[in-house]
């Protein structure tokens, strides 16, 4: 069984990545990667966070991209033939996008998701700092300013940020 993230994690990256791109050139395409792909490795690990979670998402399919370029205005119109090209696109986790957007847009959830991730499988496979998500340094924020842009990725982050902050506990650290 695959027990693997990675296709899901890199189809939502690459949404991300073409809804919100980058700002500037190559480098800065690479900045605003890390730091998508940082977002959404953090939410695909919260949401899915046993090899058997991960495991079922794989045989279930994560949903796809469809409804979130609705709700961004994408014109996917040219993608509708199924070529392989736009074949990614079905791995797109609605909810996990969701998630990683309310994570580039709050430095202190981003910070309560990694903390969240202390003990769980997947930081004993692959212990990670998540550095640019939770502490982007000035370049980190040039590169990624419609990214980490609260009010654009607020429609995103809004589908499924009451489910985050359950996952996370309604503590004082999030109310206030």
């Amino acid at each position: 069984m695959l027990a693997d993230l990675s296709p899901l994690i890199a189809a939502a990256t690459e949404w991300l990545t073409r809804a919100y791109p980058a700002c500037g050139g190559p480098l800065a395409s690479a900045l605003c990667e890390a730091q998508a792909r940082q977002a959404v490795t953090v939410a695909a690990w919260l949401r899915y966070p046993t090899a058997m979670d991960a495991a079922l998402v794989a045989m279930a399919g994560p949903g796809g991209a469809g409804r979130l370029d609705s709700i961004v205005g994408s014109d996917t119109a040219d993608t509708a033939d199924g070529s392989e090209d736009e074949a990614w696109r079905t791995w797109v986790d609605e909810a996990v996008v969701s998630w990683a957007a309310s994570l580039l847009t709050d430095a202190r959830l981003a910070g309560l998701a990694v903390s969240a991730l202390a003990d769980g499988e997947h930081m004993t496979v692959a212990p990670v700092g998540f550095g640019r998500l939770r502490s982007p340094d000035d370049g980190d924020r040039r590169a990624a300013a419609l990214l980490r842009h609260p009010d654009l990725l607020d429609p995103v982050a809004a589908l499924y940020r009451e489910e985050l902050l359950g996952r996370l506990g309604r503590g004082q650290a999030l109310v206030a």
